[in-house]
């Protein structure tokens, strides 16, 4: 992080009211200078690119990678963070290219130089049109971060289309009840050409939607870097932005492209069986227990893990918890088995 009294404050301040007025699709291109950017970039960037890196260290783990050769395109660039993660994250040479859109070309040209030198040698490109005649999807890896509540309705036609015909898609949105919910009605709108990676285990319509669940979102924390709560400058940003710096979160969704028929639903699995399930937020753990929201193929259950069950594996849900991936056993309320899926470091 840069010396705080360099940063371009006002520009911040500026950036941060827009934001939370949640108006940024009427007012235009809101950056307007490049120490706006670099300020941006070295601040609340920062902070959504630990939500990227939570998503990519996941898919890591998970043996997931988008399809090699492909041009990774960031819509919506802003400074550039996404795409320079997904670039880190599967190094460079997976992919042929870095394309940059944005309504703002003082952007598209910070977001290129910033991928420059993170890459060197990197091919980067400002694509004239996305339309299909123009540009070919069809061997696109579409990077998306944090646009959904600034589109205009145009806008988000032409991204749906794009993601529509993208090879795959890594998309990540603020864990805001509000902005999960869109993405979670993205997803169902293009789950039948794709295959769901993330965030879900099933390719039902998402049960965010019955009434019974009006008040929960998909939503998961990435925690900060080690050393940054105590980090002198972090903490300084944190007081003056009011931002807690202890987790952030996010909401996510990664798609590719189907090839094959999609796997049947596991909806009809003995009850006995393990359903893979995908845990929603945060664990709540108490004395003799952890409750957690746990979204399967039949919908969503709240459901709570005896600590005499399995007791190391409630007190990693305390500190640590693994990639909220499991296989459960349960009849409805109670755990009598949770197997985490995904293991190890990336």
């Amino acid at each position: 992080m840069p010396d705080l009294a360099a940063l371009d404050w006002p520009a911040l301040e500026r950036l941060r009211a827009t934001f939370l007025a949640r108006d940024a699709a009427s007012t235009g291109p809101y950056w307007q200078t490049t120490t706006a950017l670099a300020a941006y970039d070295a601040t609340y960037a920062e902070r959504i690119g630990w939500k990227w890196d939570a998503l990519l260290r996941e898919l890591r783990l998970r043996h997931w990678a988008p399809p090699a050769g492909t041009t990774l395109l960031d819509f919506g660039c802003g400074s550039g963070v996404a795409g320079r993660r997904v670039l880190t994250a599967f190094g460079p040479g997976h992919f042929t290219s870095l394309a940059l859109t944005d309504h703002s070309p003082e952007a598209v040209a910070y977001a290129a130089e910033r991928a420059r030198a993170t890459c060197p040698g990197l091919s980067v490109t400002t694509p004239p049109s996305l339309e299909p005649a123009s540009f070919d999807a069809s061997r696109t890896t579409l990077v998306v971060s944090h646009v959904l509540n600034e589109l205009s309705p145009a806008a988000r036609d032409t991204l749906l289309d794009l993601a529509a015909r993208a090879a795959c898609v890594i998309w990540v949105e603020p864990g805001t009840h509000a902005d999960s919910r869109a993405l979670a009605a993205v997803r169902n709108q293009l789950r039948d050409g794709h295959r769901i990676i993330a965030p879900c285990t099933h390719r039902e319509n998402c049960p965010l939607f019955l009434e019974a669940n009006a008040r929960d979102w998909c939503h998961f924390f990435a925690e900060p870097p080690p050393g940054v709560q105590n980090d002198p400058d972090w903490v300084r940003f944190s007081h003056r932005a009011g931002l807690d710096l202890r987790s952030q979160a996010y909401s996510c969704l990664v798609l590719e492209r189907a090839t094959a028929t999609a796997p049947a639903s596991v909806t009809s699995a003995p009850d006995s069986a393990p359903r893979l399930a995908r845990v929603l937020g945060r664990p709540e753990v108490f004395k003799p227990y952890a409750r957690l929201l746990a979204c399967e193929a039949d919908g969503l259950h709240f459901l709570e893990l005896a600590k005499r069950t399995d007791p190391a594996l409630v007190k990693r849900l305390d500190r640590s918890p693994p990639v909220p991936l499991y296989a459960l056993v349960h009849d409805g309320k109670r755990l009598t088995s949770a197997t985490p899926m995904v293991e190890g470091d990336a």
